[in-house]
């Protein structure tokens, strides 16, 4: 005991011990999200080359695996279901006890984040990597935190936020989206103690992803440009359906969430359900459907060939039926590909614009519709593309988007999911404290 004791003194009496700590924290978190996306990489072709060869393979891995999945979730990393966006929102506002924190962010947690998307992807799901990334990211700079022995403010809120920052941006190799990221979705506010961590992290950890990957993980530049003129009207028309179709996605998913639990299905039955209605979705779209969706949304920028209204529809059914089946999976990169078919299949019909803009504008849309956080969306988008030449046509999509998906869903998606997880946590408090009011 005196032993632990005497080293955490000798890291907090020494600050540079600290810097160092928290810098080798973002590496590895940078490395992580690499090597995530390779995983998922690998998994994907993996499950498509299987079920190429034998179609029916994906009635018996998907099914299977899906109950595996949700096992190992319940059983053995607690706290990775679905996306980890609100579990991590959950833990920066946690006030008083922290004892609960560790069933939200820990190296337990993170890996169980690396593990089971990518056996979702491999089971035919179309899972994402962006919340696994957030919640990864926060899990592995929280410990860090408690290693390195730093002030409670920091070990609080500020290394949480700064690796879940840092997480968004080594996925995505975008530094300014990750900020906003951390101001819009995560923190609301940056208070000016911690904005410097927050910078840091990102820095690190997007530049160890960026080195890695030995380019941009995402999009290649795609150079698009709309003139002023009456092509702008471009813009309302894709902000208003990519905002109808992602709000619509949210309440869709938020409904289907509190109908599981109101009707009390068993965790099993639900993953058994979804599995078997994923292998349909993955036979009838020929493998579109699964997967991170990143292969899509790159082919349809560099190739300009739509591949179908029936793409859109797929992925949006089965990303909304991995969201349903609990198993960790997150959003943002299928919402990418989701909006780049539904831009490609208006480019058709679309002549007054190019077909780039049609299809960037429509991706923008669609992400601001499902997370109602305009800045990051059209953040992003213009530097997983290095397009600035329509910074104003994608902020204009974003907010017009954003505004039209909260009259379609009042709430947001995931700050619904994080509301819940405060009301389950006070149920919990006060079931134990009737439990000992009853022992007493």
């Amino acid at each position: 005991m005196s032993e632990t004791k005497s080293k955490r003194n000798l890291i907090s009496n020494y600050p540079w011990t600290q810097h160092l700590i928290f810098w080798f924290g973002a590496l590895v978190v940078g490395i992580l999200i690499w090597w995530l996306n390779q995983l998922a990489n690998q998994a994907e072709a993996s499950i498509l080359h299987l079920t190429h060869q034998s179609p029916w393979l994906i009635w018996i891995i998907s099914p299977c695996g899906l109950i595996l999945i949700a096992i190992l979730a319940k059983r053995f990393f607690p706290g990775t279901g679905r996306s980890g966006v609100p579990e991590v929102k959950h833990a920066l506002e946690l006030t008083g006890d922290f004892t609960r924190r560790k069933h939200l962010v820990s190296l337990r947690i993170a890996f169980g984040k690396m593990l089971l998307p990518v056996a979702g992807i491999f089971s035919g799901a179309s899972a994402g990597l962006g919340g696994p990334s957030v919640q990864i990211g926060a899990s592995i700079m929280s410990s860090i935190g408690k290693l390195g022995g730093f002030p409670p403010h920091y070990q609080e809120r500020g290394l949480i936020l700064a690796g879940s920052a840092a997480g968004f941006a080594a996925l995505f190799s975008a530094p300014l989206a990750g900020i906003l990221f951390a101001i819009e979705e995560m923190g609301r506010t940056l208070e000016a103690n911690i904005s410097s961590l927050v910078i840091t992290a990102i820095i690190i950890a997007g530049v160890t992803a960026y080195a890695l990957s030995g380019n941009y993980i995402f999009l290649q530049e795609h150079s698009a440009a709309l003139p002023w003129s009456g092509s702008w009207l471009v813009i309302p028309l894709c902000a208003v359906i990519g905002g109808v179709i992602g709000g619509l996605f949210s309440r869709c998913c938020l409904f289907a969430h509190r109908k599981i639990k109101q009707l009390n299905l068993h965790y099993l039955v639900v993953a058994l359900c979804c599995g078997l209605l994923l292998a349909t979705i993955a036979w009838l779209s020929d493998g579109s459907s699964i997967g991170t969706g990143y292969l899509a949304a790159t082919s349809i920028l560099t190739t300009h060939n739509s591949p179908g209204l029936e793409f859109p529809l797929y992925k949006i059914a089965a990303t909304f039926i991995t969201f349903v089946s609990g198993i960790p999976s997150g959003i943002f990169v299928p919402s990418l590909a989701i909006g780049g078919g539904i831009g490609s299949s208006l480019s058709e019909y679309i002549h007054f614009a190019p077909a780039t803009v049609v299809i960037l504008l429509s991706m923008t849309a669609y992400f601001a519709g499902v997370l109602q956080s305009p800045l990051t969306s059209f953040a992003l988008m213009m530097e997983i593309t290095n397009n600035h030449e329509l910074m104003l046509a994608l902020m204009a999509t974003a907010f017009i988007a954003a505004r039209i998906s909260r009259i379609v869903c009042p709430t947001q998606l995931y700050r619904a999911l994080a509301d819940e997880l405060v009301i389950a946590d006070a149920e919990q408090e006060q079931a134990e404290e009737n439990l000992n009011e009853t022992d007493t």
